[in-house]
């Protein structure tokens, strides 16, 4: 008797930007996350920190360190730019945001609890986000490399197009 040695096909969440859901709850349970892996892993999550990540996650686009600066400026932190690169160093190098290099700017991650290859969805008009998971080790770019005997460790995947809201928007 032949076992079927396929898997089931992972199940992947939903991109996060374009489709509609309840804002809060969405930045709140991302803070959550974010809080309860910093403690676990004793991370320091200090209030400018907390404040950076709460602004992208307000957002659902990226913005470029300048933008944020003023944000935390609004917001009563400090107004010097390494205030706010520091707070984009720290997320970044832990996973809670991700830069877009096309836009050379930050999001946030929308699954801060769980360690994956982000794939970037950025509407050309807008500038919205959506982040989902990708496999480049799995696909074509996979494929390709370990035919060359290269290790994929890093990858970021951008594609720009038009989201749903601007297409619609466009249509009428």
């Amino acid at each position: 008797m032949t076992r079927n040695t396929r898997h089931a096909p992972v199940e992947r969440p939903a991109p996060l930007g374009f489709q509609k859901h309840d804002h809060e709850v969405c930045v709140a349970q991302v803070l959550a996350a974010t809080e309860a892996r910093c403690a676990k892993e004793g991370l320091r999550l200090t209030p400018v920190r907390r404040k950076v990540l709460e602004l992208l996650l307000q957002e659902h686009r990226a913005l470029g360190a300048y933008a944020i600066l003023d944000m935390l400026r609004e917001a009563g932190f400090g107004s010097q730019p390494p205030v706010a690169y520091r707070a984009l160093d720290f997320l970044a190098e832990h996973g809670f945001v991700h830069k877009i290099e096309r836009l050379n700017a930050f999001v946030a991650c929308v699954h801060p609890d769980e360690a994956h290859s982000p794939a970037f969805m950025i509407c050309r008009i807008c500038d919205s986000v959506a982040e989902t998971h990708s496999a480049p080790a799995k696909g074509a770019l996979g494929a390709v490399a370990r035919e060359a005997g290269f290790r994929i460790e890093r990858t970021v995947v951008e594609a720009e197009g038009v989201c749903p809201d601007c297409a619609d928007q466009a249509a009428s």
